[in-house]
This record gives C-alpha cells, structure tokens and sequence, in this order.
C-alpha cells in the first residue's frame, strides 16, 4: 500500500466520528432518492405487467341503454383493435353477521368470458353462465366477510331482493384501487365488486340485448381523442355519458397519482440533504488540511506533487462519499420494501414485479460522490497554492482589530466568555453561516414534515366538521322527486333530510375540456355545504358556477369566464354558465350551482339522487335494517365510518413518513452540529486550554464551547421556519394531483415541535462534544500550539 493510502486511512480512523456523522447526512438524500425510486419503478413495472397480461382496457364509456350492436359499431371505429360491452349496476348487500348495510357493483360476465380487463380467479371459480344465482367476489371483500365459495348473501338488483352464492374470489386490473361512490377512502368491508353472468345481469335490470358499459382497447398509433369523439357521437342518442380514457379511470389515475408524487418525492428532497453534505465535507476536510499544514509542506519537498496530494485528499473525500452512498443504499431499499408494504394495503395487485432501482443506484452513486468530491475541492485548492517553505511554516495568526461590531459588544457589558462566543462567530462568518445554513435545513426539513399533519388535520376538519355534518348519506338508485326527502324523514332515528343532486357533466373552454359532475346545492342546506379549505361556507349564487381550483386550472378558466356544460344524463341539455368564484378544496373536484338555476337551466322540475341523514346515534341499528329492505337505495356512505378510515389510514401512513422525516431532519442538525463543535474544540484547544490555566472554571470553559453551538442554533430556528415554509409551499406543488390537492396551512405547533427537536439534537450533539473537552490534557493543547 502506498504511503499516501496509509496516511488517509489514518485521518480516517482521526475522524471517524465527523465522517459518519457526514455520511449519515449523505446517506438521507441518497435513501429518498433510491427508496422513491424503486417504489416508483416497482409500482410501474407491476402495474404494465398486469395491465398487459389482463388486457386493460384503453378507453371506457357509459350509458343509459344502448342495444349490443353498439358494441360492433365501436370497434369499426379507427384506432379501435376491440371493444366490448357489459352491464354494470350498483346494489345494496344484505351479509350475515353485518349489522348495517353493504353496497357493491355488479358486473357481467359475457358467457364465452371478457375479452377486456380480465377478471384473475384467486380463490373457486367463475359464476356457472347457467346459474343465475352465482357471483364472483372481489377478494379483499371476500376475504374480509369470510364469504369463501359456497357462501351466501342478499342483495337488492334493481329493487328486488335476491339470494346469491359466492363461486370465487376474483382480482381486476380495472379495480387495483377501489373506491365506492361518493367515497374518499377505499373501504373493502363495505363496498365490494361481483362479477355475476350476463343473462342474470341482464334479467335483473330489463336489459336483455343492451350494454351500458363499454371498454375499448386501441391500436398503437390511435388518436385516443378521436377516439373518444367518435364513441361519444355513437352513445349520445343512448344516454351515453361520456367516454374517458386511462387517465381519467378511478383506479389509474389514483395509481398515476401515487406514481407522480413518488417521482416529486425523488427530485424535491435528496438535494436538500447532498447540499448540506457538501457544506460538511468542506468544513471537515478544510479542518484537516489546515492541521496538516506542515505535513503537506513536507511532502511538497519530499518531491510530492500537486496532483498527487490533491489525488489524496479527494480520495478522503471520495471515501467519505461512498460510505454515505452505501449506507443511503441500504436504507434506501428498507425504505422502498416499507412503503411497497403500505401500498399493498390500497393497490390490490395480485403480484409485484420488485425492481431495484438500477437507476436510482447508479444516479444515487454519481450524485453522491459528486457531492463529496465538489465538497472538498474548496479545501483541496487551499492545499496546492501554498509553495513548500510557506507551508512548513505555521499559518500567520489573524489579524484583529476593534470593530463597530465590538464597541456595541463593549457597551453591553457582557462576561468575557461570552464575548469570546459572539467574537469566534464575527471574526469566522464563514464557518458560522455554514452551521446556520446546516441547522436551519434541518429545521426546515421538519416543518415541511410536520406541516402534513396540519394540512390533513386542516382537510378532516373542512370535510368532516364543516362540509359534511351529516351521519349517513344515500344513494337513489334513480332521480327521484324532491318529495323523497319527506319520505326519508319516515326512516327510524332520522331527525333531519335534505335532498342533494349530482349528475355528469363535460366542461368545456376552448379546446380544452373534463369529465366531472355538478353538484345543485339547495338552499337553507345544513347538513352537507359547500366548504373551502379555509373553512369559508360558499354558496353558489343564483346565477352561475363555483369552481375548485383544480378544476379551474385544468379547463384553463378564471372567475368571470364562460364555462360550458354539457349535461350527460337526461334531459342533456347544454349550458352556458359564468364561473362566478374558483376557490381551494383539497378533495371534491365537482362544479357547484344552485339547485334553483341547475333545474331552471335544465327546465325540469326539483328532483334527488341523493339524500343526506341526521340520525339519532342509538337508532343505527334500526336504520340500517331499514334501508336493506328499501328497493329506492342503491347505496350508503356511513360518514362516522368514513372518517374512521380516513383518520385510521392517513395516520397509520402520514405516522411512518413523519416518523422517517424527523428521523432524516435529526440527523442533519446532529451531523452539522457535532461536525462543527469537533472543529471548534480541535482550533480553539489552545484558547480554551490557557482559560484553564488563567483559573476559569471548566463549566466557563464549557460554556465557550457549548455557547457559540447554542446561539446559532437558535439564530438558525428562525431560518429554518422560513426555509421550511417556503418548502412545505413547494411539496403543495408536487404532491397535489388531478384527484387530491394539499391544503396549505401551517400551525404553531408545528414550528414549535420543528424548533424543540432540533434544539434537543443539538443540545445532545454539543454535550458529546463537550465532554472530550474535560478529557484534553492542558499541557498537550498548550504545546500543540506550534
């Protein structure tokens, strides 16, 4: 082994504490970027690989009642290889030992079986196309209820009531993310998916020879908008209600959504964490190489040149960066294996293709060892420009002078260890913002964390405290006259009714256009109400259309424009509506009117699809029962249940990456803090010693050290609340999609918890350091002086 080599590996084992401490804060970026990663990779490999061998569908459509020749007119379109029709409806379930009411969705099963969007058999076998009786369940339904094959359950068709006989557990690449109607949350114990035979299916609903579902797949080179077009000019004399392509499908787009948050993750955070290593190794290297002052003089004149000490040092650098490479790695894939776990629970995937993230490794390797070469080429340079006499020479002491900065120090009339605190930071400014940048990343890092937990708890209360206040909500199988909301009154432990109505809508700009629904508000409504993410009721006015910002930014229309809906159920009218106010809603991405304009606008008398319940607590029981036997409800959202999930789910996952990012933001300060306080004691060992010998306590001395630690600590909170909101500003950006947008909103709270964690982690960093202060022996320091 060379000379140079042993010689680094000596300064290694002399610094192995500031170079894990260094590593540990590499290693963070390098575990987000490669755990986000192959997540991501993971995700997009299974999710092609499921939809290729199951044959996902391309585009998907809906109607009233087309007949089944429909369907052959729809593949004669261009860019169309397949089409297929189903029928799809909604039904109330009746399940031994569950108390309240199921829903579920029943599909048909062609009998020579779907060419689209394969149903995968898990568990039994297919519906009999000669038993009418028989149904496949969705498997975590199944699963859940303890329905295996050969059990039965009840449910309402179409107004009657039906015994069914479970045959098999099944999975579909069109269901990875289920979610019932009018849901926020998958819920696999209330709402599940039956496959059931086309002719039952058909039976049940008067549908013999007609299909309201229809999915096309396309050839490479189609147009899906020309696509789209053409199917939607084909459904209208049907009722169709608007065809709709992949990214647009419950299920993708919630999977896409993941995916693209996942790939923000990846490019918003690692440079944080590489920026600050970079600091890091620049201070610890800048360190050793002023102590090697005269080692590198004598090396120059042992005939050692430029490029062979630079080489050395850059190799120490290099060092320093593959442990953190390496050590990122490993925590990387632990990472990716967590979060795989957390998505199974949402994405139902009936394998997992793992990909390692070959990439992400190698981009991972290149950034970090990028960041610790460029850390320490500042401190290398310093090395090579000094000729050999002046570098065996000690350095020249630096030169003071009374400054502004002292007279006003002066005129405080503070002790003189605390004057040597505030002259240390004033006469190395550099060294200083170094640690101040360092600890206020930190402090930052934590903000931006814990501000999910506002902007969820913000989210909760806007959904569930102010929009919707009340118990249960139901679903019509059919519009209904506004006459059903006095009959809801007769339901048992009802003690308030209030009718709502929804329908599907395309809104259109120019050339710019999306399926949605809009939503009729009535008047005096107090249970459910148009809320912002402000907590602001709106009401809609008695002309014109409210907007959620999502929904504005993707039609590209601002208050004061004219929006065009075009209405796709029955009586299909088209309206020309003025958007009066677009406002912030983290979930819901509906158009708002008036109900009196909608009905106008649409001339047709006041009806429901919806009514919404205040119910007695202890008269669930009874009204549940009730409903089952109510042919009118296709469905129910049972709100106190809604926000169990909800609040049992996002703490569960929101707790992890809190936990993951507190644990990240801690390491950052301890590491830019212990690293400082080494330097600090190794330059200042002289001073600190001679303060011995002059009779200062080793607490005062102490308080040297500790003091200067301390303070721009606490000049860096602040910072680092400035820092941390403008972040948490950029993670709104990238972490909202098309279906979910973050409300912005910061708490007290959560600055006070960003500062104390990292208060105590600095705290706990420069008492360690503190205590090898104890253990230098005066005459050592007082002699290494030359």
């Amino acid at each position: 082994m060379r000379a140079l080599d042993r010689k680094m590996l000596r300064d290694l084992r002399k610094i192995w504490a500031q170079v894990l401490a260094i590593a540990l804060v590499l290693g963070c970026g390098v575990m987000v970027l490669v755990g986000a990663q192959a997540t991501q990779a993971t995700l997009i490999q299974t999710q092609a690989a499921y939809y290729e061998r199951h044959r996902f569908a391309d585009v998907f459509a809906g109607a009233t009642r087309a007949p089944s020749d429909v369907v052959a007119a729809a593949a004669l379109i261009p860019g169309v290889a397949q089409a297929e029709g189903r029928i799809s409806f909604q039904a109330v379930l009746d399940i031994e030992g569950m108390a309240e009411p199921a829903s579920g969705r029943i599909l048909s099963l062609p009998a020579a079986g779907p060419a689209l969007n394969l149903p995968l058999l898990r568990h039994g076998r297919l519906p009999d196309p000669d038993r009418a009786d028989e149904v496949a369940l969705s498997e975590p339904f199944a699963e859940i209820h303890g329905l295996t094959p050969g059990s039965r359950l009840r449910g309402v068709l179409n107004g009657q009531m039906r015994d069914l006989t479970v045959t098999g557990w099944v999975l579909s690449p069109e269901f990875i993310y289920t979610m019932p109607p009018g849901a926020m949350m998958p819920d696999d114990r209330r709402y599940g998916l039956l496959w059931m035979n086309a002719a039952a299916a058909a039976a049940a609903m008067d549908m013999s020879g007609a299909v309201n579902d229809i999915a096309l797949r396309l050839t490479r080179d189609a147009d899906e908008r020309a696509v789209i077009a053409a199917l939607d000019q084909l459904l209208d004399p049907y009722g169709g209600t608007g065809a709709y392509g992949r990214a647009r499908q419950v299920s993708h787009a919630f999977l896409d959504g993941e995916l693209q948050q996942l790939g923000a993750m990846a490019a918003f955070m690692p440079p944080i964490f590489l920026i600050v290593a970079a600091f890091l190794v620049n201070m610890v290297l800048g360190r050793l190489i002023a102590l090697e002052r005269t080692q590198i003089g004598l090396l120059k004149a042992l005939g050692y040149g430029r490029a062979e000490i630079a080489g050395h040092y850059l190799k120490l650098a290099l060092l320093i960066g593959v442990i953190g490479v390496v050590v990122g790695w490993g925590f990387g894939w632990w990472i990716a294996d967590a979060m795989i776990g957390l998505y199974g629970d949402f994405f139902r995937f009936p394998f997992i293709i793992r990909d390692w993230g070959t990439h992400a490794l190698v981009v991972s390797a290149v950034l970090g060892l990028a960041t610790a070469v460029l850390g320490g080429l500042r401190a290398v340079w310093s090395s090579l420009k000094l000729p050999p006499a002046e570098a065996m020479q000690p350095p020249a002491p630096p030169s003071f002078a009374r400054g502004a900065a002292d007279r006003v120090l002066g005129a405080l009339h503070l002790r003189q260890t605390t004057m040597m605190i505030f002259r240390s930071i004033l006469r190395w400014p550099g060294r200083a913002a170094i640690t101040l940048f360092g600890v206020s990343a930190s402090v930052g890092v934590l903000v931006m964390s814990y501000f999910i937990f506002d902007a969820v708890e913000q989210l909760g209360d806007s959904v569930f405290q102010q929009a919707n206040r009340q118990q249960v909500t139901l679903m019509l199988a059919q519009a209904q006259p506004d006459a059903a909301v006095q009959d809801a009154l007769t339901l048992p432990g009802v003690l308030r009714a209030e009718g709502a109505f929804a329908m599907p809508v395309r809104g259109v700009n120019g050339h710019l256009s999306r399926l949605t629904a809009v939503q009729g508000h009535f008047p005096d409504a107090q249970l459910s109400r148009l809320v912002d993410d402000a907590g602001r009721v709106v009401t809609p006015g008695p002309h014109g259309v409210v907007l959620p910002e999502m929904l504005a930014h993707a039609l590209d229309i601002r208050a004061g424009d004219t929006l065009r809906l075009e209405m796709l159920a029955a009586p299909r009218s088209v309206l020309h509506l003025p958007v009066t106010e677009v406002i912030r809603q983290g979930m819901g991405q509906e158009a708002h009117i008036s109900a009196a304009a909608l009905f106008a606008a649409m001339d047709i008398a006041p009806q429901v699809n919806m009514i919404h319940l205040a119910v007695q607590s202890d008269r669930m029981a009874d009204l549940n029962a009730a409903i089952k036997e109510t042919p009118a409800v296709a469905g129910l959202s049972d709100w106190a249940e809604v926000r169990r999930q909800f609040d049992a789910t996002l703490s569960e996952n929101l707790l992890t990456m809190v936990g993951i990012y507190t644990v990240i933001g801690v390491l950052i300060a301890i590491g830019v803090v212990y690293n400082a306080a080494r330097i600090q004691l190794s330059e200042r060992s002289y001073e600190l010693a001679s303060l011995r010998v002059l009779g200062f306590s080793r607490a005062e001395v102490g308080y040297v050290l500790v003091g200067e630690m301390m303070l721009l600590t606490l000049l860096a909170i602040p910072l680092g609340w400035g820092l941390g909101y403008f972040l948490a500003m950029g993670l709104v950006g990238a972490m909202s999609t098309d279906m979910f947008q973050i409300p912005f909103h910061i708490t007290r709270r959560t600055f006070a918890l960003a500062a104390l964690a990292v208060f105590v982690a600095a705290t706990g960093s420069v008492l360690m350091v503190r205590r090898r202060l104890d253990k230098v022996n005066l005459a050592t320091a007082l002699k290494a002086r030359d």
